[in-house]
């Protein structure tokens, strides 16, 4: 007897629908498997068979052969081993197969018939709403983030023998709760008030939080760069329910939900080591699967350590950054992902990491901190709003201002209140969601300039060089911060900020520059 249920299979993040056939005919007994099956899927008929006679079923010795169709995708993972065992007992006639027609099915099955979560069962239940279907068969670990999607039934099962009885009716169980929108939940990286002094990078901080800007600081060990940058995820606005369920979808496909959990409600903050290669970076391998980049959508990717990171790896960053989405072509795929990120780098201003430091002797040669400064390409720097410098707090003054430090909650609703500017400001164009997100036909409609402020920012494009790109980016970074401080239009004190964050391209740059405007 012939049976089919369908399931799915992950390319990059997307489910892609798979029919599961079983046939059962005479012969030899014998279990087979074919349609491009990766190891994991070979083995499922020990997971399957075992399972099936765990759960009190007594099999008929029958040639059984699995086709997952269609045969030219290739099908990895655990997801497949409900979807067999159900084929299975239908083909057996131990239920009807025509039950099997309106659910889509996914899980990995013990050997007692217990069922274990899978990856990807978000971008399963999204497929199986698109698809049409009733509902979807999961196991009960994954049933918080499969309820996230609407309009389709979510049934989590805990064992084989749970999905069986559902399907004859025998004992029915209850869809799934559907989730609603996160809650805002305590961040994990500390309080913007734990940091001491350095006022300057905090409102460069800031201003980089409200419009969503890159970020990029340089200073000697010891100044406060890691801290800083990772409390600048308790700076940023609180995400929608559309940013949410992006991000859960690409941490379901790579199976990093903790079992049992739902949407990820605090925006992702990923920290690469240097030693990164490219395909962890921006996604790739095999199957083209997402990267850091990608892990860290609506978040911010932090690079510690940036020359450290080898050229070839920071240059695959350039054109994701600009658009952001990576796109990875394969013999087999080709996928594209999400990565609107804020990007965060911290560097030393020399190997020793004590150049400029009064207190210090730096003993690199002049050549040396040359090559090491140019291990970051100028390309890469230009798609960086915000590059400066930040400088060792002087034990006294971390003392003094112990208790005047501003609390990350009151960072937190001035870069809300810029965020919902921008938010009326592109209420037209639902994909931009931000400043740094505008294209350049938006800077010229929403960042008019006075004449006298055009003259300031043409002279700093001349004395340092600026390109074309970073004559944009100085404009959105003025946008943010007249957002942050109420202003309608850009005004003197706007562009002289956003022009005195552009650190790096300037020989005689000082952070009192951006303190005086703090």
């Amino acid at each position: 007897m012939l049976a089919r249920v369908r399931s799915g299979v992950l390319i990059g993040v997307d489910a892609f629908l798979v029919d599961v056939e079983v046939d059962m005919a005479l012969g030899m007994p014998f279990f087979s498997v074919v349609g491009l099956p990766d190891a994991a899927v070979r083995e499922s008929k020990v997971r399957v068979l075992s399972a099936i006679k765990n759960s009190g079923f007594a099999l008929p010795q029958k040639r059984i052969t699995v086709s997952l169709a269609p045969a030219d995708v290739r099908k990895e993972g655990t997801t497949f081993d409900l979807p067999i065992a159900l084929s299975v007992l239908a083909a057996g006639k131990f239920l009807h197969a025509s039950t099997l027609s309106h659910w889509l099915v996914g899980g990995e099955l013990s050997l007692d018939g217990t069922l274990r979560p899978i990856r990807g069962a978000l971008p399963l239940a999204i497929a199986a709403r698109d698809a049409g279907f009733r509902g979807i068969i999961l196991p009960q670990g994954n049933a918080s983030e499969a309820a996230l999607v609407d309009r389709i039934e979510v049934i989590a099962a805990t064992t084989l023998l749970q999905a069986f009885k559902h399907l004859t009716a025998e004992e029915m169980l209850p869809p799934a709760a559907r989730a609603h929108a996160p809650a805002q939940t305590h961040s994990t990286h500390g309080d913007m008030a734990e940091v001491r002094g350095q006022g300057d990078v905090k409102a460069a901080l800031e201003v980089a939080a409200a419009g969503g800007h890159n970020l990029l600081m340089s200073g000697p060990p010891g100044s406060g760069k890691t801290m800083l940058a990772r409390r600048l995820a308790t700076i940023l606005p609180a995400m929608t329910f559309e940013e949410a369920l992006e991000v859960t979808k690409i941490h379901s496909a790579l199976g990093l939900l903790r079992e049992g959990s739902g949407v990820v409600a605090e925006r992702p903050f990923r920290a690469p080591h240097h030693t990164i290669s490219n395909a962890g970076l921006v996604g790739g391998g095999p199957t083209a699967r997402p990267g850091e980049l990608s892990l860290a959508h609506c978040g911010v990717l932090f690079l510690d350590e940036l020359p450290e990171f080898r050229r070839h790896v920071l240059e695959v960053l350039r054109q994701p950054l600009e658009e952001g989405r990576v796109r990875l072509a394969r013999a087999n795929a080709h996928v594209s992902y999400r990565c609107q990120v804020m990007l965060v780098a911290a560097m030393n201003p020399c190997p020793c990491g004590f150049a400029g430091v009064s207190s210090r002797t730096c003993t690199c040669s002049p050549h040396r901190i040359a090559e090491y400064r140019a291990r970051i390409s100028g390309p890469l720097v230009d798609r960086i709003d915000i590059t400066l410098e930040t400088r060792p707090v002087d034990i006294r003054a971390i003392v003094r201002l112990e208790s005047r430090e501003r609390p990350s909650v009151w960072y937190r609703s001035r870069v809300e209140a810029a965020r919902e500017r921008q938010r009326a400001r592109f209420v037209a164009t639902p994909e931009i969601h931000c400043n740094a997100q505008m294209t350049n036909g938006q800077v010229a409609t929403f960042c008019k300039t006075s004449s006298r402020s055009e003259e300031q920012l043409g002279r700093a494009v001349a004395r340092f060089g600026l390109t074309a790109r970073a004559h944009d980016r100085i404009l959105r970074l003025a946008r943010t911060r007249a957002d942050l401080e109420g202003h309608a239009s850009l005004e003197e004190d706007d562009v002289s900020f956003a022009i005195a964050c552009r650190q790096l391209d300037r020989r005689e740059a000082s952070s009192e520059s951006i303190q005086r405007f703090a």
